[in-house]
């Protein structure tokens, strides 16, 4: 283990936060990192248990907590108190092809299972996450992190559709393994949600680029503006490749059935019908602006300005949020983003909407540690918002009813409390009489989840989908020969860290596949 004591001697102290009224004036990260010395401190507080929980990724009432990755936690821990950040590295890149993302917007499952954290220590979880973050930017700055090409080809071909971070793990697995990669992205960026759907304060978009240039120097092949199964033919792909792996995501956005929707007037090139659009829309019109914007000003040496991002963001996407009443459905992170999205770009108000009650503050006596803590979180978008605004803008119980629009444009909302109810052996979402209130609405966010993938690259390879809109396999082989899938198109809309853990599995199955093609 690393310090014996450690755990009892250091408390917990996790990476700072750029108070709320001082960040809110940019798009840039906002967690400045511990020194050295003191990282190596929160390092000496793992206690190397018996069984470390925290690398279990344990299944307990249909949640996970542990890590999905199965990361060698306590190891890396160990090498980081005692300065040894290569072996730290080494040890941290074993199980987790992308640190640098997962160490940025991973909730952290590790850490709500860390035995330090449960309540009979109670000394607060071990900071795995920023650790985990410390060590891989260790290993860019120390020059550890450098491009390694295999040294032999196999010869095979793989194709990956999609280069969100399943995709990528895909790739980046099946390369070291001597296989000949290319990517395929339509977006004009690699990164899928990554790039476009989490905001630059929580992922600076540069990290991202660092990672696939240096993929691109290990021997894989990205094509950008590669819409397959539109632009580019199935047929095509499974001529020219011996296998092909679908990492297309889940974003096929869950729609408002709210009434009055019907009259709000449609823009399909801005995708903005009056005021209404989809969380995942916004948040990549938004970044696309930051990006565009942080491109051009940086030719002068300046910054770019959060007014100057509005106004491009008005100008391509016909999206105005300053002076402006932001309604979001949803209270989970993509709500969360477009949350503090919103108060960047100057918006008068933000309200969230949120269907399940409020949790409470504290584990129940139903959800005990190491289950996955069912409790009131209030993160970066809600904190800006209370210090903005002088509240949290969650709502709970509480959806909309109906769209009220003049001249095809949102200008309010009739919302309604509602609760679950079991109605012949089953539990429904009712309305309670009586609660209806009008809600002032410029612009209402729909960040209520997805349904699955979208459907068309999978129909154009002839897989196939179940129920839940994704795609149906026998763990990662898909219905049709030598095409494969994983990530959110595979298991559903999901975090980060699972997406590249489906993406190792699956590269195994393809490489497996390969060699017995032999």
């Amino acid at each position: 283990m690393a310090q014996a004591t450690g755990f009892m001697d250091y408390k917990r102290k996790e990476n700072a936060s750029i108070v709320p009224l001082e960040r809110i004036t940019n798009f840039k990260e906002f967690h400045p990192k511990l020194d050295e010395s003191e990282r190596r401190n929160q390092a000496a507080r793992c206690m190397n248990c018996g069984v470390p929980m925290c690398q279990s990724a344990l299944r307990l009432k249909g949640m996970v907590t542990g890590c999905p990755l199965h990361n060698y936690i306590p190891e890396w821990n160990d090498a980081l108190y005692n300065g040894q950040f290569d072996m730290a590295a080494w040890r941290l890149l074993k199980t987790s092809n992308f640190p640098e993302f997962t160490g940025r917007v991973c909730p952290a499952l590790c850490e709500k299972a860390c035995n330090c954290g449960n309540p009979v220590v109670n000394e607060g979880a071990v900071t795995i996450h920023d650790n985990e973050l410390f060590i891989i930017e260790k290993a860019f700055q120390t020059g550890y992190m450098k491009a390694e090409p295999p040294v032999h080809r196999s010869g095979k071909k793989i194709a990956v559709i999609g280069s969100g971070p399943g995709g990528l793990a895909v790739a980046d697995c099946l390369n070291k393994r001597g296989h000949s990669v290319t990517v395929f992205e339509r977006e004009d960026k690699a990164g899928g949600l990554l790039m476009y759907g989490i905001p630059n304060m929580k992922l600076e978009k540069s990290i991202i680029e660092r990672r696939v240039n240096l993929m691109k120097a290990e021997g894989i092949e990205f094509i950008f503006n590669a819409d397959v199964g539109r632009s580019i033919s199935a047929e095509h792909i499974l001529k020219e490749y011996d296998a092909v792996a679908l990492c297309c995501g889940a974003k096929k956005a869950r729609p408002l059935t709210a009434a009055g929707i019907e009259k709000l007037e449609k823009n399909e090139a801005a995708k903005n019908n009056g005021g209404m659009i989809f969380a995942v829309d916004f948040l990549t019109a938004v970044t696309k602006c930051v990006i565009a914007t942080g491109d051009a000003l940086k030719k002068i040496g300046m910054e770019p300005t959060n007014g100057q991002i509005a106004q491009m963001l008005e100008k391509r996407n016909g999206i105005t949020v300053e002076g402006k009443n932001v309604v979001i459905v949803g209270g989970g992170d993509t709500g969360n983003d477009c949350c503090g999205s919103a108060i960047r770009l100057g918006a008068k108000s933000v309200v969230q909407l949120e269907m399940m009650p409020c949790p409470p503050s504290e584990r129940a006596a139903d959800n005990p540690w190491p289950e996955w803590p069912k409790i009131l979180k209030v993160d970066y978008g809600a904190e800006e918002s209370i210090s903005k605004f002088g509240h949290d803008p969650r709502i709970y119980e509480t959806t909309v009813k109906e769209v009220i629009s003049e001249n095809g444009h949102i200008s309010a909302i009739k919302t309604v409390q509602v609760e679950f109810v079991v109605k012949d052996g089953k539990r429904t979402l009712v309305e309670k009489a009586g609660t209806e209130k009008t809600l002032p609405c410029d612009l209402l966010l729909i960040a209520a989840g997805f349904t699955g993938c979208e459907p068309y690259t999978a129909q154009a390879f002839g897989v196939q989908t179940g129920d839940r809109g994704t795609v149906t396999a026998t763990e990662y082989s898909t219905s049709l020969e030598k095409v494969f899938t994983a990530g959110d198109m595979h298991r559903g809309q999901s975090l980060v860290v699972w997406a590249i853990a489906e993406g190792r599995e699956c590269a195994k199955q393809i490489d497996a596949y390969l060699n017995n093609q032999n």
